[in-house]
């Protein structure tokens, strides 16, 4: 797949302050690429950079090949916006605000009003079509936002948090939608902190920090760099200290912990980790309750690069 967007060496300083620090990037056609950091780490001066609507010191971006400026307009046309904050009119109705932000890149009447028509549609807003912003609810303004930045079919959309603050309706309509417009031939970059929301529609992921790129790579790929593999539960009471001593000595055991009756046992590596513990509490007669066996998380991924966990700093 070719290169939709290529970023090398990019720096941007604000003073003091170095908000990219010789940043790398490369989103390929026909992804939904994921762009995950804590609040702070340069994932929206990325984009505002991509977009050209910031300057920055150093580095070279290019879009669809070509270097992008301020004024370069034939490839804005073929990008689409839909960032965290809502930005609509509120003196304009539905279709009026989807036709405004439509009209800024389709000139043609006809071809506009058939595309304003397919943008509601897409959205589920048929039957708001006529109303104002006010009146409509969270999710429904999201949705809203949505239609207004990819009315006019651009080939490469970028996602800012579009699921932020709405009900869980809505978000299954949201994610939805961006599938949808990636099957129909779109690039997203998408960024958010919700893992599972990331888990389940990108197909490669960045995670940065302190404006750098800290690792890349499918969810599977990510998962494999870091040391936990498998997290082992088991409701158990009165677990003697010397079981804790034996389990912590299980091939892969590298994290043992015991509390409220329940033991927890981190693994880096193997495959039957789960039957092991299972048959050591057999052999020494433990009565069991709740088991179960937890595969390593986006989550997870994060907090071992990075020390902190994405929500506690979203």
């Amino acid at each position: 797949m070719s290169a939709i967007i290529e970023i090398k060496n990019l720096v941007k300083r604000y003073k003091e302050l170095i908000a990219l620090d010789h940043f790398n990037l490369e989103v390929r056609e026909g992804e939904i690429f994921g762009l995950l950091g804590p609040n702070g780490s340069g994932k929206t001066t990325t984009i505002n950079c991509i977009l050209s609507l910031l300057t920055y010191d150093k580095g070279d971006i290019r879009v669809f090949g070509e270097k992008m400026t301020p004024s370069s307009y034939e490839l804005k046309k073929q990008i689409g916006v839909v960032m965290q904050d809502v930005a609509v009119f509120d003196e304009l109705t539905v279709r009026e605000n989807v036709d405004y932000f439509c009209g800024l890149y389709i000139s043609d009447k006809d071809l506009r009003k058939q595309y304003v028509k397919e943008a509601i549609e897409f959205v589920g807003l048929e039957d708001f079509s006529n109303f104002r912003p006010k009146k409509l609810s969270g999710g429904l303004l999201r949705r809203l936002n949505i239609a207004c930045g990819i009315a006019h079919k651009p080939k490469l959309i970028f996602f800012d948090e579009p699921t932020v603050a709405v009900d869980p309706q809505s978000r299954n309509n949201i994610l939805k939608g961006i599938e949808q417009l990636n099957r129909d031939g779109a690039t997203i970059v998408y960024t958010s902190h919700y893992m599972e929301e990331v888990e389940q529609l990108c197909s490669r992921i960045l995670i940065m920090d302190k404006g750098r790129s800290i690792a890349s790579g499918t969810k599977e790929e990510l998962k494999k760099m870091i040391k936990n593999t498998e997290k082992i539960s088991v409701e158990v009471p009165h677990l003697q200290k010397q079981a804790l001593a034996d389990i912590s000595l299980l091939p892969h055991a590298y994290d043992v912990d015991y509390s409220e009756n329940v033991l927890r046992v981190s693994f880096s590596g193997g495959t039957h980790n789960l039957v092991r513990i299972l048959d050591y509490m057999k052999s020494n007669d433990y009565t069991l309750g709740r088991v179960y066996s937890e595969l390593p998380t986006l989550n997870d991924v994060f907090l071992e690069i990075t020390g902190t966990e994405l929500r506690d700093n979203a």
